[in-house]
């Protein structure tokens, strides 16, 4: 296979600027028809000989935009991506050679998602946590503000606690046969759920009684305010809030850290010597006070993602810009993985970055498997005249 000596004279080009990022755009049919020979000898054992890849993790070429793919290959050879194998294989590839080859790529007609292929059903999460919350409704209120005395309201905390606590009753670590029974069967995702929709629910007090001296609990509540807050809402999202807590059940908390039936060494420290009576009154401080919500939002959904991603990879992902990729009916393990690079920071970009560090593990899942359903749509692409 014949190769221009200039396609392979340099090596380890720089970065390309604003304005030679465009020059792909300018290519003419003899330039693309190099950048073919130059793919087929050192793209296709990876991206496939018509640039839609097999390889599990390797994205798609074909229909790729041609400014998006010449700046990302420049980017490889100069050190800014990190890829043994992309580096060794364009290594002593000009920065013609690097223009030929995304032009060519761009000419070619890009992968479609499969016929009949399975249609990943999105979760809203919060719905969902509804759901599963359903079961909890009976004793903790349907709202989360329990009106049985002994039996903790659950709104007004953080999910992070919400989620160690049905853990360590699932796992055994707090004491209680009911709720290792009711946690059993539910799936970490389940529980993430619940924990989110319960922190979005209205906090309020709970109506059940509290008996003891609220004055005298106050008195006693300044060794609690340092995890807790001085009005019972805390600043650390492992640990609980207090305010407007059922008191049967904070004063029977105390006393589990007492008697060891719940583990926690400083709480234990800081219960020993407390009366019954002590622990009345501090209960009954803490269920006087206004519990408030935690910072906490919906997450957003699928489609709501996909909508502000379409703002810059077009409508459905499919770029109408050459320096931004088209990402309809890519690979979604691809996809997978280049967005977990950027939550990571292993891959840069200040503009995915912004974006990325705010998905979830489920959120990712999600955007790829929609994208890679999406039908890819070619660009208009006309070589100029040969020189």
């Amino acid at each position: 296979m014949a190769v221009s000596p200039a396609a392979v004279a340099q090596p380890a080009a720089a970065p390309a600027d604003n304005r030679d990022e465009l020059r792909p755009l300018s290519a003419n049919s003899m330039d693309i028809a190099e950048g073919k020979q130059l793919a087929q000898r050192f793209c296709a054992d990876c991206h496939g000989p018509s640039g839609i890849s097999t390889v599990e993790n390797v994205p798609n070429l074909a229909g790729q935009r041609s400014a998006y793919l010449y700046r990302e290959m420049r980017a490889y050879l100069s050190g800014l991506r990190g890829n043994d194998t992309m580096n060794g294989a364009i290594t002593y590839l000009s920065a013609t050679a690097l223009s030929n080859v995304a032009a060519y790529y761009a000419t070619l007609d890009p992968a479609q998602p499969p016929a009949g292929g399975s249609v990943h059903v999105e979760v809203d999460a919060v719905q969902a946590g509804k759901a599963a919350a359903a079961a909890c409704a009976g004793c903790h209120g349907e709202a989360g503000v329990s009106k049985m005395p002994g039996i903790p309201s659950l709104v007004g905390q953080e999910p992070t606690y919400l989620v160690s606590a049905m853990a360590a009753y699932k796992n055994g670590d707090r004491k209680n046969d009911t709720m290792k029974a009711v946690m059993a069967p539910v799936t970490d995702a389940s529980r993430d759920n619940i924990a989110l929709f319960y922190a979005l629910q209205k906090p309020a007090r709970t109506p059940t009684p509290a008996p003891g001296n609220a004055g005298e609990g106050q008195n006693l509540a300044a060794p609690c305010a340092a995890c807790h807050g001085a009005l019972g809402v805390s600043g650390n999202p492992a640990t609980p809030s207090l305010a407007g807590q059922d008191a049967q059940y904070l004063a029977a908390a105390l006393h589990g850290y007492q008697d060891g039936t719940r583990a926690s060494a400083t709480m234990k420290a800081l219960t020993v010597g407390l009366s019954d009576t002590a622990a009345r009154n501090l209960a009954a401080f803490y269920a006087g006070l206004e519990p408030q919500a935690p910072n906490v939002r919906a997450p957003l959904t699928g489609a709501q993602w996909a909508e502000r991603c379409d703002r810059c990879h077009g409508v459905n992902g499919n770029s109408a810009d050459p320096r931004i990729p088209a990402i309809a009916a890519q690979s979604a393990g691809y996809l997978e993985k280049v967005l977990n690079a950027y939550r990571t920071g292993a891959r840069r970009s200040p503009e995915m970055e912004a974006m990325a560090e705010m998905l979830t593990e489920g959120d990712v899942r999600t955007l790829a498997a929609y994208y890679a359903r999406q039908k890819a749509q070619s660009v208009v692409y006309v070589p100029v005249p040969p020189r």
